[in-house]
Formats: C-alpha cells, structure tokens, sequence
C-alpha cells in the first residue's frame, strides 16, 4: 500500500521537471525525451517516467512519434490562434461569471496593483507575472467552477511557452498591465459586459502582439541565415 503514493510523488517530480525544461526553453521543441535516459537523468524508475509523459502528452506538450519516441511538441503561429481561441472562449465566460460571484474587494485591490505596476524596476516584470498569476487565482476562485478552471490551467501551462517565445516588449507590458486593471476594475463593479469585453480586447491585443514578435524573430533568424551563407 505504500508504493503507489511513492511512485506518484516520483511521477510528479519528474512530470514537474520536464514541464520546467520545456516551459523555460532548456528542452526547446523536437527535443527527444527517451524514457530510460529521462528516467535516469531525473532519478526515478521508469514506470513514474512513463507516467510523467503520458501527462505532458496529455496536456499537448509532447509528442509521441513512435512506441519508443517521445519529443517536445512545436508551438508555430496557428497553433497559438487556435490556443487563444480556446482562451477567449473560456475567460471572457469567466469575466461575466466573475463579475457576479466574486469578492468585489478582491479586484478592486487587484486593479489597484495593476495600476501602480512598475515595469522600469529591476524585479518589475517577474513581479507583474506574479501579479497576472495572482489575478488568475482571483478569477478562478470567483468563477467557483472546476472543469473551467481545469481547462485554463492547461491554457496556461501553454501560455508560459508563448511568452517565452514572443520576448516581452515594454510598451506591450505596460499596455497589458493597463488593460488587467480595466478588467479587475470591471469586476470590482460586477460590470460583466465591461469584464468581458475588456477580456476580449486584452486577448486581441496579446495575440496581435505575440505573432508580431515571431514574425519579426523569424525574419532576423532568415537575415542572420543569409548574413552566414554570404560570408561562408
């Protein structure tokens, strides 16, 4: 009876360890993670390994190519836009769910926070992460409603890829951090039409922006590509 929460708590460490590698970019997309090597880099056996990936498999984060080849799946520009779909359709109805179930006061010191971001500071833009996932801890206890909370935690397990990816520029940031408080102060005022439509106009904003920076990203990779051939 004990080896099973011992091998789940094995299985957990080694999913959390993977998801870290391939959130911050260590375990960049095509890697292959075979399991007796991941298992033995990691410190486990390798039935919490195979557990570990059929969870990433499961949230999308790999994939399987063959029965023994496991690699980290791609994120290009269509496989966000059908991300932000997703992402649209579940926290716009959060925004109005929040709006009528949640502790007004709550988001009112939420939009507070929003409006006196700092991003110029040395710690200002982890310190606005934290304040963003703060916000989607609000919003989800507001909501009360397990499978949507589910579903965006997947979606946001996704999100931190993208982030990566897109290079944060500051005047995004800060305008980011405008539209957050106009939905927390939304919400603050159980204002569900505002809350949602501000929602909208954030995610509009934040995808036009993350396929700006990966377009740009891959235009300076084929120009630094082109610089290489010549002198070569």
């Amino acid at each position: 009876m004990t080896l099973a929460p011992a091998r789940s708590s094995a299985s957990d460490r080694a999913y959390a360890s993977l998801l870290d590698g391939i959130q911050s970019g260590r375990l960049p997309a095509g890697t292959v993670l075979g399991e007796v090597e991941q298992a033995a880099r990691l410190g486990v056996s390798r039935t919490p390994m195979r557990e570990a990936l059929r969870r990433l498999a499961a949230d999308g984060l790999v994939v399987q190519q063959s029965p023994r080849v496991t690699v980290v799946a791609d994120l290009d520009a269509e496989d966000i836009r059908s991300l932000f779909e997703i992402r649209r359709a579940l926290e716009e109805t959060s925004a109005r769910l929040a709006a009528s179930r949640g502790d007004t006061r709550v988001f009112a010191a939420l939009a507070d926070e929003f409006a006196r971001v700092d991003l110029a500071v040395a710690d200002g833009r982890d310190d606005y992460y934290a304040l963003i996932a703060r916000f989607d801890a609000a919003l989800d206890t507001a909501v009360a409603n397990d499978y949507i909370s589910s579903a965006l935690r997947t979606v946001r397990t996704h999100l931190v890829r993208v982030r990566r990816m897109a290079r944060d520029k500051p005047a995004r940031l800060a305008a980011s951090a405008a539209e957050h408080g106009t939905i927390a102060y939304a919400l603050a005022a159980r204002d569900g039409d505002l809350a949602a439509h501000a929602t909208h106009v954030h995610l509009h904003n934040a995808l036009a922006g993350i396929l700006e920076t990966l377009t740009e990203h891959v235009s300076d990779r084929s120009a630094h590509s082109s610089t290489s051939r010549e002198k070569s």
